[in-house]
C-alpha cells in the first residue's frame, strides 16, 4: 500500500531544521479555515441522515406502504390524514432524537482532546481539532496522535498503533519517520511536524469505520428481545386477521392497509427515541454532577454494575505527595540523594513525583549549576527516569530515580546492600510510604545506589465514605495499584476495606490449567498490588466471567485495555487522552464521589426505561389481541386506521416525558429481565383486553348503539386508558407511592386533552356528547385501579422477595420524602 504523504517527507523534514519557529497564527488560521466547509457538510449530512431514517425507516415504510394503498383504493381521506400523521411525527422524532444527539455532542466538546503546538515560537495548548499541517506538536506519554506527524525526537519512541493495524504489539519509531493520528504513544516523548490531518491522513479512513464500528450492549440485546416478542405476537395475529378477512370476500387491499398500520400502533416504533432522549436527558443530568457520559449505552451498563475497580493513586488518594525522611547508604547526605533526585526529574512538565522533589529542593542554587544533556523521562516497561549531566567540574555523571528494585538492578553487585534496601523498603510500605530509588553513575561507569525517598500520599477525605456509600449501593470496590502489597494493604485499611491484597505477580506465573481457582482469589479478594498493566485487563475479564458487570476506573495510558474491556470504563479526572478514548465515561471532579452520584442517576434513568417497556408491552398485548378478536369473532374493524395512527402517534409522542419522571433510588443494581417483564406486561395488557372487550359488546350489543359512535367509544377508551397504564407501570408499589413529574403529568393530560376533543366533536371519527365522555373517562379508572391491583398481585406471585423489599417502605417514603427527578 502507497503512503499518500511520503512524497511530502523530505521537504516536510527539511523544513524541521531550518524552521523551529513553528507555523505563525495567521497561517495556521487560513490552513484551519480551508477545512471549514468539511465540518459543516459533515454535520448537514448526519442530520439528513437522521430524518430520511424517519422517512424510510425499518417501520415507517409500512405507514408509507398505507398509504400508497390509500391511494390505490381512491381513500383520499385517509391518505391526506395518514400522510400529514406521518410528517409530523417525523418532525417530531426528528427534533427531539437530534436535540438529545446534540446534548451529547456538546458534552463530548468538553473532552476535545488537547495538542501542544508551536505557534509564533511558542509552545501553546490548542484543541486538536485546530491541528494543521505544518504545525510543530509536542507529544506526552499516554496521548492520542492527533495527526500524521514525521518524527523529530531523537531518542526511538514506541507506539501503539493496535487500534488501526490490529497489532498487538507497540511499534518503535525513530526521527525522520512517519507515526500515524489515532495511535497512542505508549513510550518516550516526541516532537514532530505535522504532514496530514483528519480524512487525508494515512489511517483516516480506517479510523473513521473504527469510531463509528458498534456492538450489542445489555440495553440493545433487552430492545431487541423484546422488539421481538411483539413482532411474533403481531405477524401471528395480522397474519391470522389477512387470512381470514380475505377468504370471507373483503376487499384485500383495504384488508392489508388496515394489517399494516395495525401492525405500526402495536410494534414500539417510538421505542429508540423515547429511550434514546431519556438517557441523553440523564447523560445531561451527570454531566451536572461531573460525569461527562461519550456513549449513552454507558448509562444502562453502569445502572447494571456490581463491582468496582479503583485506581489507587489520585482516585482513592489525593496524589498529593510528601516527602518523609530519606534513607542514605553509606558516604551520602540527604541533600546529595535529594539533588540526585532533582537532576533526575523532569524540570518543566513532570509527574507528581517530580514536582514534589523539585518543591523540596525550593530554590537551591546548585541544580542550575548542572548542565542537563539528555533525559529520558519515566515509562512503565523501565520503570525509572535517567538523565545526562555535566556537574561544575566538568565531569560527565549520570543520575536515575524510580522504582528501588529498578535502581538495585543497575548495581553490579547487588547483594551487598540488597538485603538492607529490602527491608527499608518493607518498614516504608508497612507505613503505608512509597519508596523511591535514587543511583549515580560517573561517566560510562557502574551505577551506584545512593538510597531511597519516602513518598506519602494520603487518602481523600471521601475516599473512605464514598467506598461505604458505594457498598451500600451494592457495588463493592476493589483496590488497583501497582505499589507493593505491603503499601496496598496499609492504603486498604486507611480507606476502611478489608486487607485481603492480592500480589498480580501471580497472574503471570499461574499454570492455565490453575486460572479457574485464580478467579476465585480474584473475586475473593479486597485489592490488587505490584500490578502490570495486563493484570488490569485480566482483573476484568476475570470478573466478569464470574458473572459481574465490572465498572473500572483509570487515567493512564496502560488503563486504557482494561478501561475498554470492562462493562463502564471510566476515566478520571486528568486522565490522559488514551485512558479518555478508551472510557464511556469521564469524571471532571477528582475523587470517587462521583461515582456514586452517578450510579445512583443511572439507576434512575434504567427504572424510567423500564417503565416505558412495561407500559408499551401492556398496550401493544391490549391493542393487539382486542382488535384481532373483535375482528375474527364480531365480523367488526372495532377502530379504524386514523384510529389507529391517532393512537400510535399521540400516545407514543407523550411518553417522551417519562425522561423527566421522579423515581427512587434502587438499592441494588438494575438488570434487564425480560423474561419477567414480558409475563408481568402481558398478564396486565390481557386486563386490558377483557375490559375494552366488555366496553364493546356492552355498547354494541346490549345498547345496540351505532358502529360508529362505538368506534368512537373504544379510540376514547384505549386512549384514555392508556395514559393512566404509564401511571400503574411506572412505580413498582402502589400507583400512589411516587408523585410523577410535571412535565409527565401535563404531557400526558394533553394526550388525554386531545383525544377527548376529537371525539366529542367528531374531528377524524363520529361525535359523542359529554356524558358518554365522562362515563369512559370513570371506566377506564375503575380498571386503573383493577390493572395496579393485578400489577401488585404479580408482583407479590412471581418474587414476593421484590415486594417486601420494594412494597414496604413506599408509604413512609411518600409522606417523607419527596423523590428527585
Amino acid at each position: 500500500m502507497s503512503d499518500p504523504v511520503a512524497p511530502a517527507l523530505p521537504a516536510l523534514f527539511e523544513r524541521l531544521h531550518s524552521d523551529g519557529q513553528g507555523l505563525s497564527s495567521r497561517e495556521a488560521g487560513e490552513r484551519l479555515q480551508s477545512f471549514g466547509p468539511n465540518a459543516l457538510q459533515e454535520r448537514s449530512s448526519s442530520r439528513l441522515q437522521i430524518l430520511l431514517s424517519y422517512l424510510w425507516g425499518p417501520m415507517p415504510w409500512m405507514i408509507e406502504v398505507a398509504i400508497l394503498l390509500c391511494a390505490l383504493v381512491g381513500d383520499w381521506v385517509d391518505f391526506l390524514i395518514i400522510s400529514a400523521l406521518l410528517l409530523g411525527n417525523t418532525a417530531i422524532a426528528y427534533l427531539e432524537e437530534t436535540s438529545a444527539g446534540d446534548a451529547v455532542a456538546a458534552l463530548k466538546a468538553q473532552l476535545a482532546l488537547e495538542s501542544l503546538a508551536k505557534r509564533d515560537g511558542c509552545w501553546t495548548s490548542i484543541p486538536a481539532s485546530q491541528v494543521v499541517p505544518g504545525d510543530r506538536l509536542r507529544i506526552a506519554l499516554g496521548d492520542v496522535i492527533p495527526a500524521d506527524m514525521v518524527l523529530l525526537t531523537e531518542d526511538p519512541i514506541e507506539v501503539d498503533q493496535s487500534a488501526l493495524t490490529g497489532e498487538s504489539l507497540a511499534v518503535e519509531h525513530r526521527s525522520g519517520e512517519l507515526i500515524y493520528s489515532g495511535s497512542i504513544l505508549k513510550r518516550g516523548r516526541a516532537e514532530g511536524i505535522v504532514a496530514a490531518t483528519g480524512a487525508n491522513t494515512f489511517f483516516g479512513k480506517t479510523a473513521t469505520l473504527v469510531s463509528e464500528a458498534t456492538s450489542t450492549d445489555h440495553l440493545q440485546a433487552a430492545v431487541l428481545k423484546l422488539s421481538d416478542y411483539l413482532i411474533v405476537v403481531n405477524l401471528v395475529l395480522v397474519g391470522t386477521i389477512l387470512v381470514v378477512r380475505i377468504q370471507l370476500g373483503d376487499d384485500w387491499l383495504r384488508v392489508l392497509k388496515y394489517c399494516l398500520v395495525l401492525t405500526v400502533a402495536s410494534i414500539p416504533l417510538a421505542t429508540p427515541t423515547v429511550l434514546a432522549v431519556t438517557m441523553a436527558i440523564g447523560a445531561q443530568a451527570m454531566a451536572r454532577k461531573g460525569a461527562l457520559v461519550t456513549q449513552l449505552g454507558a448509562i444502562d451498563e453502569l445502572a447494571s454494575v456490581d463491582m468496582l475497580c479503583s485506581d489507587k493513586t489520585g482516585t482513592l488518594t489525593l496524589n498529593q505527595l510528601s516527602l518523609g525522611d530519606p534513607f542514605t547508604l553509606d558516604g551520602i547526605s540527604p541533600a546529595q540523594l535529594l539533588l540526585a533526585a532533582g537532576l533526575a526529574s523532569e524540570q518543566q512538565e513532570g509527574d507528581a513525583i517530580d514536582q514534589t522533589i523539585l518543591n523540596a529542593l525550593g530554590a537551591n542554587q546548585d541544580l542550575a549549576r548542572y548542565q542537563r544533556g539528555h533525559f529520558t523521562p519515566f515509562d512503565p516497561v523501565s520503570k525509572r527516569t535517567e538523565v545526562a549531566v555535566t556537574d561544575p567540574q566538568g565531569r560527565k555523571l549520570r543520575f536515575s530515580k524510580g522504582a528501588p528494585q529498578a535502581i538495585l538492578a543497575l548495581v553490579e553487585e547487588p547483594q551487598a546492600i540488597q538485603e538492607t534496601v529490602e527491608d527499608r523498603i518493607k518498614e516504608l510500605a508497612g507505613k503505608g510510604l512509597r519508596a523511591l530509588g535514587v543511583g549515580q553513575a560517573v561517566g560510562d561507569g557502574p551505577w551506584q545506589m545512593l538510597g531511597i525517598l519516602s513518598l506519602f500520599d494520603p487518602p481523600r477525605p471521601d475516599s473512605a465514605h464514598t467506598i461505604a456509600a458505594a457498598e451500600q449501593l451494592g457495588v463493592p470496590l476493589k483496590m488497583v495499584t501497582g505499589d507493593q502489597v505491603l503499601i496496598a494493604r496499609e492504603t486498604c485499611r486507611q480507606l476502611g476495606l478489608r486487607d485481603n491484597v492480592l500480589d498480580a505477580s501471580l497472574f503471570r506465573h499461574t499454570p492455565a490449567t490453575q486460572l479457574g481457582q485464580l478467579g476465585q482469589q480474584i473475586t475473593a479478594a479486597d485489592g490488587f498490588a505490584q500490578v502490570y498493566p495486563e493484570d488490569k485487563f485480566h482483573i476484568v475479564e476475570s470478573l466478569q466471567k464470574s458473572g459481574f458487570v465490572v465498572a473500572m476506573t483509570g487515567d493512564g495510558v496502560n488503563d486504557a485495555p482494561a478501561l475498554k474491556q470492562a462493562d463502564a470504563g471510566i476515566a478520571v479526572s486528568g486522565a490522559t487522552d488514551a485512558a479518555r478514548a478508551a472510557a464511556s465515561i469521564v469524571l471532571t471532579t477528582p475523587g470517587l464521589s462521583v461515582i456514586v452520584d452517578a450510579i445512583q442517576l443511572s439507576r434512575k434513568i434504567f427504572l424510567r426505561m423500564n417503565s416505558y417497556c412495561l407500559y408499551r408491552v401492556v398496550e401493544t398485548v391490549r391493542i393487539l389481541i382486542f382488535t384481532t378478536a373483535a375482528i375474527l369473532w364480531l365480523n367488526d374493524y372495532p377502530v379504524t386506521v386514523v384510529m389507529l395512527i391517532l393512537l400510535a402517534v399521540i400516545n407514543d409522542g407523550s411518553m417522551v416525558t417519562i425522561a423527566y419522571d421522579n423515581t427512587l433510588t434502587p438499592a441494588l443494581p438494575q438488570r434487564w429481565n425480560m423474561p419477567y417483564l414480558i409475563l408481568v406486561a402481558s398478564a396486565i395488557g390481557l386486563v386490558g383486553v377483557v375490559e375494552t372487550f366488555l366496553l364493546y359488546l356492552f355498547t354494541a350489543q346490549q345498547l345496540g348503539l351505532p358502529l360508529s359512535t362505538v368506534h368512537t367509544l373504544v379510540y376514547l377508551h384505549l386512549a384514555v386508558g392508556g395514559m393512566m397504564t404509564i401511571y400503574a407501570t411506572r412505580v413498582q408499589g402502589p400507583f400512589w407511592s411516587i408523585k410523577p413529574s410535571a412535565r409527565m403529568l401535563w404531557a400526558t393530560g394533553a394526550s388525554v386533552a386531545v383525544s377527548t376533543l376529537l371525539a366529542r366533536f367528531g374531528w377524524l371519527m363520529a361525535p359523542i356528547d359529554w356524558a358518554w365522555i365522562a362515563a369512559s373517562w370513570g371506566y377506564a379508572f375503575v380498571w386503573f385501579l383493577v390493572f395496579d391491583a393485578v400489577k401488585l398481585g404479580l408482583y407479590r406471585l412471581i418474587d414476593p422477595s421484590h415486594f417486601v423489599m420494594h412494597g414496604a417502605g413506599y408509604l413512609r417514603r411518600w409522606r417523607g420524602l419527596s423523590p428527585s427527578p
